[in-house]
């Protein structure tokens, strides 16, 4: 072989050579461009426990899940909002769906997401129960301090309340009893609220029957017609009593018997009167026996049995029935049945 043949088989061979490792080169580089752009690409690992249990009630992807990654898509991703739990005893299902969405829509591609551990987290808020024997008990003591009544001595519980499940406790957490307004006096209603700083955010309801001291006027001998009533023939007793003493009750020292009155006996308001008034009918007079009442008014014709005046208690007997009546007279001379 030549000289020249020789030269043209190298330079050939080195030609190739070259074509090689230009391509060599240009596929090294555009490896190394992917691999950059693979190393540069920024992944958020999400970590999903089964369980996660939470302090506040508005929930955040940063409370029910572990966050690792880039330092700002951390940080964006801590405060995506998931949700809020209304009730205690709520409990809150998040899926990895759900999360991506959320990230979605704060501008986190799902293509840059990872997740770890379970499917879905179930959440639920940190709490406490407050159970009925407590609940009962700070009532009842608010109810010794702040009686509805001077008079009331002493109450049970008519309905207990179910037990209360609270937020865990915390510096702003109280449990404040009030009254609740009743319409029933032998009744009384106290709420136990729970307030966590100026929020009242859940309640409730402890009900009591009352029993009361009330005073009672009772005779101690026979007391005639027309006499004056006072300690030496009335006693004063304190009895328990279903509802609250009217506020205008007063011993009835001064007043007079309406009618004779047996020892032992219970004044009621109509058996005494302030004192003999003017005789405004007569024994065996004829009066119109009166009663009326919101919505209806029947009379009857009926017949004195005694003197008495306005204000007094007579016996008086209905004409048409014969039957003998206690009645009341009226200012205008017509007498009223005491029922």
């Amino acid at each position: 072989m030549s000289t020249r043949a020789n030269i043209k088989i190298e330079e050939h061979k080195s030609a190739r050579i070259r074509i090689a490792c230009t391509a060599a080169i240009l596929a090294l580089g555009c490896v190394g461009v992917s691999l950059g752009d693979h190393v540069a690409s920024p992944l958020l690992r999400i970590h999903l426990p089964r369980e996660v249990t939470v302090k506040d009630a508005d929930l955040s992807l940063g409370q029910i899940s572990v966050i690792q990654g880039t330092e700002s898509l951390v940080a964006s991703a801590n405060g995506i909002a998931m949700g809020r739990i209304s009730l205690m005893s709520q409990r809150v299902v998040i899926d990895r769906p759900t999360i991506l969405s959320r990230l979605a829509s704060s501008g986190i591609s799902s293509s840059k997401v990872v997740f770890t551990g379970a499917n879905e987290t179930t959440v639920r808020r940190q709490q406490q129960t407050v159970g009925s024997r407590e609940l009962v008990a700070l009532a009842s003591a608010f109810l010794k301090s702040n009686p509805p009544d001077a008079s009331a001595r002493q109450w049970s519980v008519l309905r207990a309340p179910k037990d209360l499940i609270v937020p865990a406790a915390g510096d702003e957490l109280r449990l404040a009893p009030q009254w609740v307004p009743s319409s029933t006096k032998n009744q009384a209603r106290v709420e136990i609220a729970v307030w966590c700083g100026d929020k009242k955010i859940e309640a409730r309801d402890v009900i009591f029957a009352m029993k009361y001291n009330c005073r009672q006027a009772v005779t101690t001998t026979d007391i005639a017609k027309g006499a004056i009533l006072g300690p030496e023939n009335v006693k004063i007793d304190v009895i328990p009593s279903n509802y609250p003493e009217p506020a205008d009750w007063k011993p009835p020292f001064g007043l007079v018997a309406n009618r004779p009155l047996a020892a032992n006996t219970v004044l009621r308001p109509y058996m005494t009167g302030s004192g003999k008034s003017p005789v405004v009918v007569k024994r065996n007079q004829s009066v119109v026996i009166r009663i009326e009442k919101p919505g209806f008014l029947i009379t009857a014709v009926g017949m004195t049995m005694e003197d008495g005046g306005i204000g007094e208690h007579i016996r008086v007997r209905n004409v048409d029935s014969q039957r003998i009546i206690l009645a009341r007279i009226n200012e205008d001379g017509s007498v009223e049945p005491v029922l």
